[in-house]
């Protein structure tokens, strides 16, 4: 057999050795035609675009989907906080009851095609392009000046759409991306069962400044005789939520927090206090679901009561992974910029903890996860081995993250470091003082907050091998200094000194702190420095990383707790960085 192989593309034919590079061009055009979508308005404006569920159906009867939709036995999942989280319990629960699952989700932290999971798993290179080129071209072909191109999460839905029709998946479990009444996934009619997540106050300039404005959006995703489920609200969204269940004579129950015994002995695998709000949602939405589609006779002939759940639903819920959503990651080789992201032989110097907290409600539920996972952080000791407890996700580059249990003697010696970034329509003065307020109130302090711009821009759609920005020439740092004015305030009751930001303008030869900075004051002998302030603006992402883990490999006995919250971009982009 010739060791040539050869593949046909644009009438260009290319051998062995060229065709992953060629695969990498083909999926990297597929980032730039993703990118050309992204409307120019400013984030937090809502989009002009009139009937955007006409244009919607318009798309998808192009393509030839609008019927197929029906047949996919839709979950539809809305709310502020946690639809994602239960999305994915969703997912996990019904493949492990033996069906075919896909999952789409939003936004992605690495790759788009994170937002697009088959069976559990982000789907692959080969048929993210076949699929994705089928619908870009059929659209571009209709496109016109009353119809152009859809808008960057329209086109991603779409296609979500078309993956998992042809895919032929059971099961299709699709969260709501802003809102629900007008969100692009609202073309659904006839889902087999709806739910709502916890909701607060979050994207106010577009769905109302009040409770009940933001839950009357979230229940527009309610359809005719159509069983929804809830967890507990606030009294001014739950009332608007019973009176839209009431108008569509829908079926709705209100489902209580989870009970940790029904797991028999397992934990739930996405962590912090409010999974069990989550994990009980899941649950009533994957039995409605079974028993919707004729399927829990079927598989369950014995009826599971609420306090004794299938062991598929054990599984599941104590298997599902979620990355960025309070993820712990060992930095295995401070001192490498190439390291595993874990490693059996990790000291536990340099140790991330990352949520994409960025509301007021996920930054109380942040802090709560925090404290309470450092608070029980034990070091290993010189007698036992870390053990690696259980596998909660991979990528295709072949690195592993696992989940890990340490034992040994509590260990305070570590310093917290905040690692912060949020968007400009975001208010620090709400977000950071109560993610310090729910910390102190459980004896967890920071010891330095370090402010850094996201690499990931709104303007781009990258994937996980596009090239990591070097260049800090030009780069705006007024939001990040003013984010580090509020810390100061917060942490001494006045702003930051004028002569520190100066120190730490791109323009200045310096632009790392020393890395004194961090253990200034520190009990063992460090050499204190003249920094009067708890934080510093640093101009790269890639720079930070770099500095924490020169900092750790200087410094070998002082250990670093590190929060990585306020965004999921900036999660993500911390992950791209500790995966490479």
């Amino acid at each position: 057999m010739s060791s040539e192989v050869l593949l046909e593309r644009k009438n260009n034919v290319v051998t062995n050795g060229e065709l992953q590079s060629s695969k990498l061009s083909s999926y990297e055009t597929a980032m730039e035609k993703l990118s050309s979508l992204i409307t120019r308005q400013r984030r937090g404006e809502k989009p002009p675009v009139p009937n955007k569920l006409e244009r919607m159906s318009t798309y998808l009867q192009i393509l030839g989907l609008e019927e197929d939709i029906n047949r996919l036995n839709i979950i539809h999942v809305a709310g502020t906080k946690g639809k994602g989280s239960t999305c994915i319990f969703c997912e996990a629960i019904l493949r492990e009851c033996g069906f075919r699952t896909g999952v789409f989700t939003s936004p992605h932290l690495i790759d788009v095609r994170e937002r697009f999971r088959i069976d559990g798993i982000d789907i692959s290179e080969d048929k993210f392009l076949q699929h994705f080129w089928d619908c870009w071209k059929k659209l571009e072909e209709k496109a016109t000046e009353q119809l152009p191109m859809p808008p960057l999460f329209q086109f991603l839905t779409i296609l979500a759409f078309k993956i998992f029709i042809s895919e032929q998946v059971d099961a299709a479990i699709i969260e709501v991306g802003l809102g629900g009444k007008e969100d692009s996934t609202n073309v659904i009619k006839e889902p087999t069962v709806c739910g709502i997540t916890s909701l607060g106050m979050d994207h106010t300039e577009i769905l109302g400044d009040t409770l009940g404005q933001i839950a009357s959006h979230k229940a527009g995703i309610f359809k005719p005789n159509v069983p929804a489920f809830t967890v507990p609200q606030p009294p001014e969204a739950m009332d608007v939520i019973l009176e839209r269940a009431k108008e569509l004579m829908v079926p709705l129950e209100v489902t209580e927090p989870f009970d940790f015994t029904q797991l028999k002995g397992l934990k739930l695998h996405l962590s912090g206090d409010h999974q069990f709000y989550n994990a009980a949602l899941s649950v009533s939405l994957s039995r409605c679901w079974l028993q919707r589609t004729g399927n829990w006779e079927k598989k369950f002939p014995n009826d599971f009561q609420d306090s004794n759940l299938p062991d598929e639903f054990i599984r599941g819920l104590s298997t599902a992974h979620f990355s960025g959503r309070a993820q712990i990651v060992y930095d295995s080789s401070p001192s490498s910029d190439c390291s595993e992201v874990v490693s059996e032989n990790c000291g536990g110097e340099l140790i991330f903890y990352l949520d994409g907290a960025h509301s007021p409600e996920s930054m109380e539920a942040c802090g709560k996860w925090f404290s309470n996972v450092v608070r029980g952080y034990k070091i290993p000791s010189h007698s036992s081995v870390g053990v690696e407890n259980n596998t909660v996700g991979s990528s295709e580059n072949g690195h592993i993250l696992h989940e890990r249990k340490t034992f040994g003697q509590f260990d305070n010696s570590f310093r917290r470091i905040l690692l912060f970034n949020c968007l400009d329509v975001r208010d620090p003065c709400i977000l950071l003082p109560r993610l310090v307020n729910i910390c102190a109130s459980s004896g967890i302090h920071f010891s330095r907050a370090l402010f850094v711009p996201s690499m990931s821009k709104y303007t781009k759609v990258t994937s996980g091998a596009s090239v990591i920005p070097s260049d800090l020439g030009g780069i705006d740092l007024s939001w990040q200094f003013n984010l580090q004015r509020v810390w100061e305030k917060i942490m001494h009751g006045k702003a930051v000194t004028p002569s520190l930001e100066n120190d730490f303008k791109i323009s200045s030869k310096e632009t790392l702190p020393p890395h004194e900075f961090l253990y200034d004051n520190v009990s063992n002998g460090f050499p204190s420095h003249n920094y009067s302030a708890r934080s510093a603006v640093i101009p790269s992402l890639p720079l930070t990383i770099r500095w924490l883990r020169d900092c750790v490999k200087e410094h070998p006995s002082i250990r670093l707790q590190v929060l990585v919250t306020g965004s999921l971009h900036l999660v993500g982009d911390v992950l791209k960085l500790l995966k490479r």
